[in-house]
């Protein structure tokens, strides 16, 4: 697959590239030139693309287990089903692991407490979020993909880059 240089070597560029798809998943938006914008909208369409196919395949399952008394316990617990596993190792290899944020005020136990269940934030919200988002979008629409918008802002003052904002739509 052709890509652009971006006058990087190689494992220097896909960090970056990596960093910044990273950073527009997690945030919305970043500010970068227009030609690594295009190459972060690549790899983040195709991954949120998957996080749309993906994010509703599960199956409710029951679980039996023993607690400390002796007891068996039934539970029931939402699996992903193979194809959605296999989603989220390819997103999980591809971004780098985001830690949720600390709130303000929030207590060192209270942090720990809100974030003991999730594994891989970043991971999580393309499904939960992206996921339902875009599907939702793209059945009114009648359309796929488009899940970025690129604004200009002009050249940048030194080397007169040009400089635009790459946002998530």
């Amino acid at each position: 697959m052709a890509q652009r240089k971006l006058g990087r070597p190689a494992d220097q560029r896909k960090a970056l590239l990596r960093n910044q798809v990273t950073a527009l998943l997690w945030h919305g938006r970043i500010e970068t030139t227009l030609h690594r914008a295009k190459e972060v909208r690549r790899m983040a369409e195709r991954l949120v693309t998957l996080a749309v196919r993906e994010y509703d395949n599960t199956v409710q399952a029951t679980k039996e287990y023993h607690n400390e008394k002796g007891q068996i316990v039934k539970i029931e617990v939402t699996n992903d089903l193979p194809s959605k596993l296999h989603a989220r190792r390819m997103i999980m290899s591809y971004v780098y692991d985001v830690k949720e944020p600390k709130l303000k005020g929030e207590s060192k136990s209270d942090y720990k407490e809100r974030t003991q269940d999730i594994k891989y934030p970043l991971v999580e919200k393309l499904f939960r979020e992206y996921g339902p988002k875009y599907r939702k979008r793209n059945e009114e629409k009648n359309s796929a993909g488009g899940y970025t918008r690129i604004y200009r802002l002009g050249p940048r003052r030194g080397d007169a880059a040009e400089m635009v904002i790459i946002e998530m739509v």
